[in-house]
């Protein structure tokens, strides 16, 4: 919009300029050459007194010598052939010519039979040819030579000086356009990079209610929108919190039953399930009574130990595990890996995947959980030997609409897993495990960078290492052959 405005600006100007100094420049040229053809006019009238005395060439010549363009050349006079001869000389033929003689006789003639003063074009110049009256009642004309510099004398600095001005117009309605620009487009880009901020999560971002009348009114509105915005999430968190306050009283009831059910594996499974259900809630609730945007997940303070976070929910799933006979292996969490997930959400996803392994893989079925870390990212692969998924892609399509699918499956649980790993710029994919079964592969961000399709080559190759890991473990287990 700013170079719009220079631009249009910058047209106009240019027009105008050229609308006025051009005639102008032409006015100028004309003035010059009237005013060197009025000088030669005065200068040659200096003759004439002289001539309506006396014709004696000697007279005449001393006369034309006296004035200044006779000295320099520029005067002649041309006097007709009749009685010319002073008393007591002979009679003498043909015109007096006195001077330098630069119009041709036939213009000089025409100017003494018309008896009207006429300019002639002659070499390096103009000619002015002036009739004046003799003492005898016949004509004579006065030559004045003007040269071609004289007529247009100070034409070219008059030029200059209107394109200087036409010049100087032209750069100072650009610098005003320019600064009008600038306040026309500063309001918009602090409007755009206010919606940005929006979007990205800031939601106390504002917009200055500056700038043209239109621009404030947007303004206006897009801080009305953020407040609007803000509104509705608080109201949503306020809701979430609500409903998970409600669950507070089947939980007791359901702790207190459990509680009752004496001792055993499943007694202690089922109150550390009950416990853990409280402590999800209470960590609901306190979230949403926070009131305040979550912390991107590449943003420092918001990461965790991904081992550590897997070995805790490695433990907790393998009692129910064992109860089944499902075989458990856990690989790539002897040492710290940070990624910036908080650790909520990544227990939450872990639980989600491994949920779906209990409900959808008949007792007895081994899974894994290997984790790798590839130095910008870190993959963690949730496999199993179960019957596997026949259309991935519809699996993840129920995850991102949240409708549940001819399995009866919601995909909520792969929706939870999704958003973790895109929200530090990875992926979630579902594939064929070596376990013969599924194999989810989640890929973290360590930076905010979304993984290239050369990176995700290399997570394959890692699924690829790890499986052939298992398969070799597997085969020493057995021991040699029979």
């Amino acid at each position: 919009m700013r170079w719009a405005l220079v631009k249009v600006c910058l047209a106009v100007t240019a027009m105008v300029v050229i609308a006025f100094a051009v005639p102008l420049g032409l006015v100028i040229r004309e003035m010059a050459s009237d005013r060197a053809f009025s000088d030669a006019e005065r200068q040659a009238g200096t003759i004439a007194p002289t001539l309506s005395i006396t014709t004696d060439r000697e007279e005449l010549t001393r006369a034309v010598l006296s004035t200044e363009p006779g000295d320099r050349g520029h005067l002649a006079v041309h006097v007709p052939a009749p009685d010319r001869s002073r008393a007591g000389e002979g009679a003498a033929d043909g015109p007096l010519d006195i001077g330098t003689r630069r119009a041709t006789p036939k213009d000089v003639e025409t100017v003494r039979k018309a008896g009207r003063a006429s300019i002639s074009e002659v070499t390096g110049g103009f000619a002015l040819l002036q009739p004046t009256a003799l003492s005898t009642g016949e004509i004579a004309v006065v030559e004045v030579f003007v040269p071609e510099g004289e007529v247009s004398n100070g034409v070219a600095t008059a030029w200059l000086m209107l394109a200087g001005v036409g010049v100087a117009l032209i750069v100072g309605s650009v610098a005003v356009a320019d600064r009008l620009g600038v306040r026309m487009v500063q309001p918009a880009q602090r409007l755009a990079g206010a919606a940005q901020d929006l979007g990205e999560g800031r939601l106390g971002t504002r917009v200055p209610e500056e700038g043209p009348t239109e621009l404030r009114s947007a303004a206006v509105a897009f801080n009305s929108m953020a407040d609007q915005v803000v509104q509705l999430l608080a109201n949503e968190r306020e809701l979430a919190a609500d409903l998970s306050h409600r669950l507070r009283t089947p939980l007791t009831v359901l702790r207190l039953n459990a509680a009752s059910l004496g001792e055993g594996p499943a007694a202690e499974q089922t109150r550390a399930a009950v416990q853990q259900l409280e402590h999800e809630v209470d960590t609901i609730i306190r979230t949403a009574r926070e009131q305040r945007p979550q912390t991107q997940g590449g943003q420092p303070g918001a990461g965790c130990d991904a081992s550590e976070v897997i070995r805790e929910r490695m433990g907790f799933w393998s009692a129910l595990a064992e109860d089944e006979g499902r075989e458990v292996r856990l690989a790539g969490v002897d040492r710290t890996v940070r990624i910036p997930v908080a650790r909520p959400e990544l227990a939450a996803a872990l639980d989600a995947l491994l949920g779906n392994v209990f409900r959808h893989t008949p007792e007895g079925t081994a899974f894994a959980v290997d984790v790798h870390h590839s130095g910008d990212a870190v993959i963690v692969l949730v496999s199993d030997a179960g019957p596997g998924i026949d259309d991935p892609k519809a699996a993840l399509a129920r995850g991102a609409s949240g409708r549940a699918g001819s399995s009866g499956s919601t995909g909520l649980g792969l929706d939870i897993v999704r958003r973790v790993a895109e929200s530090t710029g990875g992926d979630l994919r579902i594939g064929r495990s070596v376990l013969g079964g599924t194999e989810v592969r989640i890929w973290i961000g360590l930076h905010g960078n979304r993984p290239e399709r050369g990176r995700r080559g290399h997570g394959r190759r890692v699924g690829r290492r790890i499986g052939r890991q298992r398969r070799e473990e597997n085969r020493a287990a057995a021991g040699p052959p029979h």
